[in-house]
Order: C-alpha cells, then structure tokens, then sequence
C-alpha cells in the first residue's frame, strides 16, 4: 500500500491511464508552483505555499467538477477572466498527487521535482537559514515558469529577517 493518507488512498487506486491523462492535463492547462507569501501571521512574516492548479473555461465548468469529485481534493475558484481554476494546495495532498502523476510528466516534470524536494525540506526547518534555503528553491519556479509578476523573493525575505551571521565551518 501507498505512503498515500488515508482520504487520498483513491488515488493510488487510479488507473494508469487516468493519471498519464491528468498529468497530460496539466502539462498542458496546468500549473506547478512554489511561492513565498506575506503574511502577519506566521512568525518569519512569510509563509511556503506549494500549489497544482488547473485550468479551463467557464462553459467546460462540468469537465472541472468531474475532475475535484475525481480528485477529491481542493477547491474550484472562478475567475473574472472567464476561467476556472482548481486549486489543490494542500501540502500533502499536492505531494500525493504530483508522486503519482510524476512518472507520466513532460514539460512540468522539473516543477514536479522541485515541489516535491521544497515539500520534504519544509518538514525540518528549524532555522531563519534553513526557511532561507527553501525560499532560494522557490525562486527557481521564476525561470521554470516564466514567472512575471513574482513579488516575493529569496532577497526581500532576507532583507526583513534579521539574521545572526551563521557558524564559520573550520
């Protein structure tokens, strides 16, 4: 049996065809990310948001619902643009979906990876320097996703921490 959780054990028990397909979807009509949000809430003022969001018109809303009762993971959003999105954003829920579709990735598969490495070092951050790193990979989603609008950076995190200097190796 899967490392799957237990409300996302359904999609392990999907067949290949409809993962090659669902990866073939977001290839195409989809989305990977990892972003670095603002926020008062959270102790470093920024938080670690990995993300699969999936698109499609208003008149193909049913193929969208198909898909989240499919899934049943996430949540659709309609957009003033004449979109929908289908947003899964769920830590472990993006891991489960992305180990499985993984295989059956093409264009995406290097934001598939990246997702999935920020996801395992997110578990054990301790330190500001560690938070860090992770917010370095995140800024790769820039080049992997011809991101234009990108606010949040590893720099503006760095520059609103105050850092000690870390530990010289000898």
């Amino acid at each position: 049996m899967n490392k799957l959780s237990q409300k996302n054990t359904h999609l392990s028990d999907l067949p290949k065809e409809k993962l090659a397909y669902l990866a073939g979807f977001i290839d195409g009509d989809g989305c990977i990310n990892g972003q670095i949000i603002k926020s008062k809430d959270y102790k470093r003022k920024f938080k670690l948001q990995v993300s699969v969001v999936l698109f499609q018109k208003y008149s193909r809303r049913w193929f969208i619902e198909d898909l989240h009762k499919t899934l049943k993971m996430g949540y659709i959003r309609e957009r003033n643009d004449g979109m929908l999105e289908l947003s899964i954003k769920a830590s472990d829920q993006v891991k489960n979906l992305l180990t499985l579709i993984r295989p059956f990735l093409i264009m995406k598969k290097p934001q598939a990876d990246l997702v999935l490495q920020i996801l395992d070092l997110l578990k054990n951050i301790k330190t500001d320097h560690e938070f860090l790193e992770v917010c370095k990979l995140m800024d790769k989603f820039m080049f992997l996703n011809d991101s234009k609008k990108r606010i949040n950076t590893y720099e503006i995190v760095k520059n609103s921490l105050i850092l000690p200097f870390p530990p010289v190796e000898t």
